[in-house]
């Protein structure tokens, strides 16, 4: 489940954009200790985050070696999350024009997809 949303203009690179979503989880979350993320995240996040907050951001390299499609470890879970989220139609498309208003939708979505899940447990 999503832990914290953060939507920003394009402009900002995703090293300044994880700043940002890691600033807004400080002090929510006591067990988070380690994060995963791909290689674009690389550099000098990793040693902030570290100063930041005391956590560990481990980058999940992709095997040069391998050939066509192979399911990384941890790196699915984005990919299939920004695939639920695909599937409502006021984010299937940029429809927003206010980052708040999309923030919201995001989490709507995620309060949707959890309560149906909490449904068919019963």
């Amino acid at each position: 489940m999503v832990l914290a949303v953060v939507v920003h203009e394009a402009s900002i690179q995703d090293r300044d954009g994880a700043k940002l979503v890691l600033q807004r989880i400080k002090g929510r979350f006591a067990r988070l200790t380690l994060i995963w993320a791909d290689a674009g995240y690389a550099g000098k996040l990793i040693e902030w985050a570290r100063e930041f907050a005391s956590w560990t951001l481990e980058i999940v390299k992709r095997n040069d070696d391998l050939q066509g499609f192979h399911v990384l470890p941890r790196r699915w879970v984005v990919e299939r999350t920004f695939g639920w989220l695909g599937r409502y139609r006021r984010l299937s498309k940029d429809y927003e024009q206010l980052p708040d208003n999309s923030e919201a939708m995001i989490l709507l979505a995620m309060i949707n997809l959890m309560s149906r899940r909490l449904r068919k447990n019963k």
